[in-house]
Protein backbone atom coordinates (compact mmCIF):
# COMPACT_ATOMS: atom_id res chain seq x y z
CA UNK A 1 0.00 0.00 0.00
CA UNK A 2 1.41 3.33 -0.81
CA UNK A 3 1.77 5.60 1.70
CA UNK A 4 0.88 9.24 2.35
CA UNK A 5 2.91 12.17 3.84
CA UNK A 6 0.42 13.80 4.83
CA UNK A 7 -1.18 17.78 4.33
CA UNK A 8 1.92 20.24 4.73
CA UNK A 9 1.35 23.20 6.69
CA UNK A 10 0.21 26.61 5.42
CA UNK A 11 -2.47 27.61 3.45
CA UNK A 12 -3.86 25.16 1.39
CA UNK A 13 -6.07 24.65 -1.81
CA UNK A 14 -8.72 24.07 -1.26
CA UNK A 15 -12.23 22.28 -3.29
CA UNK A 16 -15.53 23.32 -2.28
CA UNK A 17 -17.95 20.28 -1.81
CA UNK A 18 -21.74 20.78 -0.92
CA UNK A 19 -22.93 19.68 2.64
CA UNK A 20 -25.64 17.22 1.17
CA UNK A 21 -22.32 15.48 -0.65
CA UNK A 22 -22.00 14.04 2.94
CA UNK A 23 -25.64 13.52 4.07
CA UNK A 24 -27.49 12.75 1.30
CA UNK A 25 -25.35 11.28 -1.86
CA UNK A 26 -22.04 9.91 0.24
CA UNK A 27 -23.92 7.07 2.22
CA UNK A 28 -25.77 5.50 -0.66
CA UNK A 29 -22.56 5.37 -3.26
CA UNK A 30 -21.43 1.54 -2.91
CA UNK A 31 -19.06 1.63 -5.41
CA UNK A 32 -15.23 3.10 -5.05
CA UNK A 33 -14.99 4.02 -8.91
CA UNK A 34 -18.51 6.17 -8.90
CA UNK A 35 -16.74 7.71 -5.80
CA UNK A 36 -13.54 8.31 -6.94
CA UNK A 37 -15.40 10.12 -10.33
CA UNK A 38 -17.96 12.32 -8.24
CA UNK A 39 -15.16 13.43 -5.96
CA UNK A 40 -12.75 14.22 -9.09
CA UNK A 41 -15.73 16.03 -11.10
CA UNK A 42 -16.20 18.64 -7.78
CA UNK A 43 -12.53 19.11 -7.80
CA UNK A 44 -12.18 19.47 -11.81
CA UNK A 45 -15.34 21.93 -12.51
CA UNK A 46 -13.64 24.36 -10.25
CA UNK A 47 -10.46 24.02 -12.84
CA UNK A 48 -12.74 25.66 -15.11
CA UNK A 49 -14.04 29.32 -16.11
CA UNK A 50 -17.06 30.62 -16.97
CA UNK A 51 -20.95 30.98 -16.22
CA UNK A 52 -21.53 27.32 -17.21
CA UNK A 53 -19.34 24.71 -16.17
CA UNK A 54 -19.10 21.09 -17.56
CA UNK A 55 -16.80 18.54 -18.01
CA UNK A 56 -16.34 16.51 -21.41
CA UNK A 57 -15.67 12.80 -21.69
CA UNK A 58 -11.59 13.57 -22.33
CA UNK A 59 -11.52 15.62 -18.96
CA UNK A 60 -11.76 12.23 -17.25
CA UNK A 61 -9.64 9.93 -19.58
CA UNK A 62 -7.00 12.64 -20.45
CA UNK A 63 -5.94 13.04 -17.14
CA UNK A 64 -2.85 10.27 -16.52
CA UNK A 65 -2.55 10.96 -12.45
CA UNK A 66 -6.32 10.60 -11.90
CA UNK A 67 -6.38 7.59 -14.75
CA UNK A 68 -3.64 5.97 -12.85
CA UNK A 69 -5.51 5.49 -9.54
CA UNK A 70 -8.39 3.92 -10.94
CA UNK A 71 -6.76 1.00 -11.90
CA UNK A 72 -3.21 -1.69 -12.09
CA UNK A 73 -3.67 -1.65 -15.92
CA UNK A 74 -4.32 0.77 -18.51
CA UNK A 75 -7.07 -0.76 -19.67
CA UNK A 76 -8.57 -2.09 -16.37
CA UNK A 77 -8.55 1.98 -15.48
CA UNK A 78 -10.34 3.17 -18.31
CA UNK A 79 -13.30 0.41 -17.54
CA UNK A 80 -13.34 1.49 -14.05
CA UNK A 81 -13.42 5.11 -14.93
CA UNK A 82 -16.31 4.72 -17.70
CA UNK A 83 -18.03 2.22 -15.52
CA UNK A 84 -17.96 4.96 -12.64
CA UNK A 85 -19.26 7.76 -14.76
CA UNK A 86 -22.23 5.62 -15.95
CA UNK A 87 -23.07 4.59 -12.28
CA UNK A 88 -22.90 8.42 -11.79
CA UNK A 89 -25.32 9.46 -14.13
CA UNK A 90 -27.81 6.51 -12.99
CA UNK A 91 -27.50 7.88 -10.00
CA UNK A 92 -28.49 11.56 -10.93
CA UNK A 93 -25.30 13.16 -9.34
CA UNK A 94 -24.12 13.69 -13.76
CA UNK A 95 -26.22 14.90 -16.39
CA UNK A 96 -25.63 13.43 -19.55
CA UNK A 97 -26.02 15.31 -22.51
CA UNK A 98 -24.79 13.96 -26.02
CA UNK A 99 -23.76 16.74 -28.71
CA UNK A 100 -23.13 15.88 -32.37
CA UNK A 101 -20.78 18.25 -33.99
CA UNK A 102 -18.40 18.52 -37.05
CA UNK A 103 -15.93 16.11 -35.28
CA UNK A 104 -18.24 13.67 -34.16
CA UNK A 105 -20.65 13.25 -31.21
CA UNK A 106 -19.24 14.62 -28.21
CA UNK A 107 -20.51 13.54 -23.94
CA UNK A 108 -20.55 16.51 -21.63
CA UNK A 109 -21.26 15.94 -18.29
CA UNK A 110 -23.01 18.57 -15.61
CA UNK A 111 -23.72 18.17 -11.58
CA UNK A 112 -26.71 18.08 -10.96
CA UNK A 113 -27.07 21.58 -9.58
CA UNK A 114 -29.54 24.01 -10.03
CA UNK A 115 -27.06 26.17 -12.86
CA UNK A 116 -26.36 22.22 -14.51
CA UNK A 117 -30.01 21.48 -14.54
CA UNK A 118 -30.92 25.29 -16.24
CA UNK A 119 -27.33 24.67 -18.87
CA UNK A 120 -29.42 21.45 -19.77
CA UNK A 121 -32.35 22.22 -20.70
CA UNK A 122 -31.13 25.42 -22.57
CA UNK A 123 -29.10 23.13 -24.69
CA UNK A 124 -31.85 20.95 -25.15
CA UNK A 125 -34.46 23.94 -26.20
CA UNK A 126 -31.38 24.83 -28.41
CA UNK A 127 -30.56 28.46 -26.41
CA UNK A 128 -26.68 27.72 -26.15
CA UNK A 129 -24.36 25.20 -26.80
CA UNK A 130 -20.61 24.51 -25.89
CA UNK A 131 -17.91 25.60 -27.79
CA UNK A 132 -15.44 22.61 -28.40
CA UNK A 133 -12.26 24.59 -29.56
CA UNK A 134 -12.53 26.79 -25.98
CA UNK A 135 -12.49 23.64 -23.84
CA UNK A 136 -8.73 23.33 -21.91
CA UNK A 137 -8.20 20.33 -20.61
CA UNK A 138 -7.63 20.32 -16.71
CA UNK A 139 -5.56 17.54 -15.09
CA UNK A 140 -4.46 16.72 -11.17
CA UNK A 141 -1.03 18.54 -10.08
CA UNK A 142 0.78 16.66 -7.98
CA UNK A 143 0.81 18.35 -4.49
CA UNK A 144 4.84 18.41 -3.76
CA UNK A 145 5.56 17.92 0.05
CA UNK A 146 7.72 20.45 1.84
CA UNK A 147 11.47 19.41 2.60
CA UNK A 148 10.83 18.97 6.43
CA UNK A 149 8.38 16.22 5.18
CA UNK A 150 10.91 14.66 2.74
CA UNK A 151 14.17 14.83 4.70
CA UNK A 152 11.98 13.11 7.33
CA UNK A 153 10.89 10.26 5.55
CA UNK A 154 14.67 9.82 3.16
CA UNK A 155 16.88 11.44 5.69
CA UNK A 156 16.43 10.92 9.47
CA UNK A 157 14.58 12.97 12.74
CA UNK A 158 14.05 16.51 11.85
CA UNK A 159 15.77 17.65 15.05
CA UNK A 160 15.34 21.40 16.03
CA UNK A 161 18.96 21.89 15.15
CA UNK A 162 18.41 20.16 11.36
CA UNK A 163 15.12 22.48 11.26
CA UNK A 164 17.05 25.54 11.46
CA UNK A 165 19.27 24.51 8.80
CA UNK A 166 16.57 23.71 6.45
CA UNK A 167 14.91 26.85 7.33
CA UNK A 168 18.41 28.93 6.02
CA UNK A 169 18.07 26.55 2.93
CA UNK A 170 15.11 27.65 2.44
CA UNK A 171 16.03 30.90 2.25
CA UNK A 172 19.22 30.70 0.17
CA UNK A 173 18.05 28.10 -2.20
CA UNK A 174 14.88 26.85 -4.62
CA UNK A 175 12.86 24.13 -3.51
CA UNK A 176 13.63 21.83 -5.74
CA UNK A 177 17.25 22.43 -5.86
CA UNK A 178 16.41 20.94 -2.14
CA UNK A 179 14.31 18.34 -3.17
CA UNK A 180 17.20 17.08 -5.84
CA UNK A 181 20.23 17.49 -3.29
CA UNK A 182 18.13 15.03 -1.16
CA UNK A 183 16.86 12.79 -3.95
CA UNK A 184 20.80 13.00 -4.94
CA UNK A 185 21.80 11.75 -0.88
CA UNK A 186 18.90 8.97 -1.45
CA UNK A 187 21.00 7.51 -4.20
CA UNK A 188 24.33 8.08 -3.12
CA UNK A 189 23.09 6.20 -0.03
CA UNK A 190 24.91 9.54 1.88
CA UNK A 191 21.97 10.38 4.52
CA UNK A 192 23.78 13.23 5.84
CA UNK A 193 22.82 17.05 5.90
CA UNK A 194 26.24 18.06 5.59
CA UNK A 195 26.62 15.63 2.07
CA UNK A 196 23.20 17.31 0.81
CA UNK A 197 24.44 21.22 1.59
CA UNK A 198 27.17 20.53 0.05
CA UNK A 199 25.75 19.64 -3.43
CA UNK A 200 23.74 22.80 -2.72
CA UNK A 201 26.48 24.74 -2.39
CA UNK A 202 28.34 23.57 -5.16
CA UNK A 203 25.34 23.86 -7.58
CA UNK A 204 25.32 27.76 -6.44
CA UNK A 205 28.96 28.19 -7.11
CA UNK A 206 28.99 25.86 -10.49
CA UNK A 207 25.53 26.98 -12.08
CA UNK A 208 22.78 24.33 -12.70
CA UNK A 209 21.54 24.34 -16.47
CA UNK A 210 17.62 23.37 -16.75
CA UNK A 211 17.27 20.47 -19.29
CA UNK A 212 14.49 18.39 -19.95
CA UNK A 213 12.25 19.76 -16.53
CA UNK A 214 15.49 18.63 -14.59
CA UNK A 215 18.42 20.56 -12.95
CA UNK A 216 21.52 19.47 -13.97
CA UNK A 217 25.31 20.26 -13.60
CA UNK A 218 27.05 22.65 -16.41
CA UNK A 219 30.08 20.30 -16.11
CA UNK A 220 29.86 17.88 -14.36
CA UNK A 221 27.89 14.29 -14.55
CA UNK A 222 23.97 14.23 -13.01
CA UNK A 223 25.09 11.99 -10.46
CA UNK A 224 26.65 14.47 -7.83
CA UNK A 225 30.22 13.03 -6.51
CA UNK A 226 31.22 12.74 -3.03
CA UNK A 227 33.00 15.75 -1.73
CA UNK A 228 36.49 15.04 -0.34
CA UNK A 229 35.91 16.36 3.02
CA UNK A 230 33.26 13.44 3.03
CA UNK A 231 34.56 10.58 2.05
CA UNK A 232 35.89 10.11 5.76
CA UNK A 233 32.74 10.13 7.97
CA UNK A 234 30.84 7.95 4.99
CA UNK A 235 30.20 4.50 5.73
CA UNK A 236 29.59 2.86 2.13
Amino acid sequence: MKGFSGFPDGKQRITPVPNRFFSDLLPIIDNLAELKVTLYAFWALTQKEGPVRYLRLPDFLNDPTFVKGMGPTIEMATDALLDGIERAVARGTFLHINIEAATGKMDYYFLNTEKGRASVEGITRGEWRPMPDQDAPVSLLVERPNIYILYEQNIGPLTPLIADELRDAEQTYPPRWIEDAIKAAVENNVRKWRYILKILEGWRQEGRQEKDGIHRRDSQKNKPQVPDDLKDIIKR
